[in-house]
C-alpha cells in the first residue's frame, strides 16, 4: 500500500483527519482490559509527546513523511478483516481528529476502540475509550469524563494514589483497572492484589499478549 505524503502536516500538528500517520497495522487478539482475548485489528498511529519512560513502543514517538495514509486507504485493508473490533492506539492517537476514520470504520460495520493517555481532547465516534493516564502529561478532565475504562499502569507505590485521584473524575460505569508495569510485574502484582482486595471497585489487569507472545 502506497503512503500518501503530506509534508505540510508532518509533525505533531492536528490535521483535518483525512490523512493520518500510521506506524503499523496488525491483526491479533486484544491483550489488555475489558476486551482481553477478543480478536482485534490494531492501527498504531505515529506521534507522541507524552514521553513515558517505560514505553515499550518508543519508535512510535516520531513521524516520517512515508507514514501518512489517507483514511480511504486505511479502510481498504480493513474490509477483509474478520474482527469486529478496530483498536486505534499509538503513540498518542488523540493528537489527531479521528472523526473521519471512526465514521469510516462504522460504515463497514465494525466497532471503534481507542487507547489513549487522555492528554488531548478525544475526537471521533467511539464505542469504547480506554484511558491510561500518565504522570508525564496529565489527562484532560473532558477525557476522563468520557472514559469507558480507566487503566492505570503501576510502577511504584505512588501510582496507587495517582489511580485514585484520576478515578474521582470518571463515570460510575467506568471500569477501573490496575496493570503492573511489565518489567516490575513480579514486584508490583502482589501489591495490586492487596489493593484490589481493599478496594474491590478496582480490577487487576494483565498484558496477556506478552505472556502468550503475540503482537
Amino acid at each position: 500500500m502506497k503512503a500518501i505524503k503530506l509534508k505540510s502536516e508532518v509533525g505533531f500538528s492536528k490535521t483535518d483527519g483525512t490523512f493520518l500517520p500510521v506506524m503499523e497495522r496488525f491483526y491479533t487478539i486484544q491483550g489488555e482490559g475489558q476486551f482481553s482475548g477478543n480478536a482485534a485489528y490494531f492501527i498504531r498511529l505515529a506521534g507522541c509527546d507524552v514521553g513515558c519512560s517505560w514505553c515499550d513502543v518508543k519508535e512510535s514517538w516520531t513521524i516520517s513523511d512515508e507514514q501518512w495514509f489517507s483514511v480511504e486507504s486505511i479502510i481498504d485493508e480493513l474490509t477483509s478483516c474478520k474482527a469486529d473490533i478496530v483498536v486505534i492506539t499509538g503513540g498518542e492517537p488523540a493528537m489527531y481528529d479521528l472523526t473521519a476514520l471512526t465514521k469510516a470504520i462504522h460504515k463497514i460495520g465494525k466497532r471503534t476502540h481507542i487507547e489513549t493517555s487522555g492528554a488531548y481532547e478525544i475526537m471521533g465516534d467511539w464505542d469504547w475509550i480506554t484511558l491510561s493516564p500518565k504522570k508525564f502529561k496529565n489527562p484532560l478532565l473532558s477525557s476522563l469524563k468520557i472514559a469507558n475504562e480507566l487503566k492505570v499502569v503501576v510502577l511504584n507505590n505512588h501510582d496507587f494514589f495517582w489511580a485514585k485521584d484520576n478515578a474521582q473524575y470518571v463515570s460510575d460505569t467506568c471500569k477501573l483497572l490496575l496493570q503492573p508495569e511489565w518489567e516490575k510485574r513480579a514486584l508490583i502484582m502482589p501489591k495490586i492484589v492487596d489493593f484490589v482486595k481493599d478496594n474491590p471497585t478496582w480490577q487487576a489487569s494483565l498484558q496477556t499478549h506478552k505472556y502468550l507472545n503475540v503482537p
